[in-house]
């Protein structure tokens, strides 16, 4: 089993899917570096000063200025009087939520991209594991190997989640070593509170405690792997679904991406609770940013990604072990 997983983990390396994500980083990383770095620049030289207690004030006056337009769906000024709230919390007890240092900037990055930009990554990696066999010809040879089909698409899924872990790794590092260019590499023990949760347009603050950033930081990869493992599982089966890479490709990020598209134009549907594209910013329940539907918390979200990932799996095995390839 473990030459089978060897294999299959150096089939995707070999692809060389896995340096183009990589340089997909080294891309995107710092361009967001460089823009945190000009957003607080400029927040700076409006404010005139560097205390982040004033600049937190400035951002509660902005938000509750903005409460008084009437142009905002009413959704958003629950969100707003619930962020306000929780800014709110951190000036009271003394706690910048964004010290400048390259952990907290990991600790951004995660929380940002765990909904969008690293589940588009995994479908790059993972939306052709098994349909590019079908669509090179190599499905054949595979199967006259003396090895059971199920070892096969095993040995494939275990490889994924090798390559998934290694991509949350090489993002995390790449986002501390190129940001800690400008923002330096202090602030691991900082204090950062969570354990907020949202009830309406309520915040409570009864489980709310403060832990070291590194834990927080660990925590919040911990959430994301989940999410993207969900999103590879998904990815995998439909890669055995469908005979051509392209389009097993295309089917998930139109998936992945339509999953964000109805949070924003269909905000009350409660039935999109249990959709779950919908449920993989599992970071924000660390951060107590307000629910997409109500009703969804923490354990909700996990076992949502759960049911579907062993749904997945199920579909998965059964048709390849079943299926007659030259059809």
């Amino acid at each position: 089993m473990s030459n089978l997983v060897y294999n299959e983990f150096y089939k995707i390396i070999r692809k060389k899917r896995m340096l183009v994500i990589t340089f997909i980083l080294l891309v995107i990383i710092p361009i967001f570096t460089y823009g945190q770095y000009k957003t607080t620049k400029t927040t700076l030289e409006e404010l005139g000063t560097s205390d982040w207690r004033a600049i937190l004030q400035q951002q509660i006056v902005d938000q509750q200025n903005r409460l008084a337009s009437s142009r905002i769906a009413p959704e958003r000024k629950e969100q707003i009087r619930l962020n306000i709230k929780l800014q709110q919390y951190y000036l009271d007890h003394d706690i910048n939520p964004s010290a400048p240092g390259a952990p907290t900037f990991v600790r951004g990055f995660i929380e940002n991209s765990v909904s969008l930009f690293l589940p588009l990554l995994v479908v790059i990696l993972a939306a052709d594991l098994v349909s590019s066999e079908h669509s090179s010809g190599t499905i054949k040879l595979l199967l006259t190997r003396p090895v059971p089909r199920w070892k096969i698409l095993l040995s494939k899924y275990v490889a994924l989640l090798l390559s998934i872990s290694l991509l949350l790794l090489i993002m995390v590092i790449l986002s501390y070593l190129i940001s800690g260019i400008i923002f330096g590499y202090k602030g691991w023990t900082m204090p950062i509170l969570t354990g907020f949760q949202t009830q309406g347009e309520h915040l409570i603050t009864n489980f709310v405690h403060i832990v070291p950033q590194w834990k927080y930081i660990l925590m919040a990869a911990g959430l994301a792997w989940f999410s993207a493992i969900a999103v590879g599982t998904l990815s995998f089966m439909v890669s055995v679904l469908m005979r051509h890479a392209a389009s097993s490709m295309g089917v998930m990020l139109a998936a992945v991406i339509a999953g964000t598209l109805l949070t924003q134009i269909a905000p009350n549907w409660q039935e999109l609770k249990y959709v779950a594209f919908i449920n993989l910013g599992l970071t924000d329940y660390l951060t107590g940013r307000p629910v997409i539907v109500e009703g969804m918390n923490l354990p909700f979200s996990l076992a949502v990604l759960s049911v579907w990932s062993i749904a997945a799996l199920v579909i998965a095995f059964l048709v390849f072990t079943r299926r007659d390839v030259n059809t």
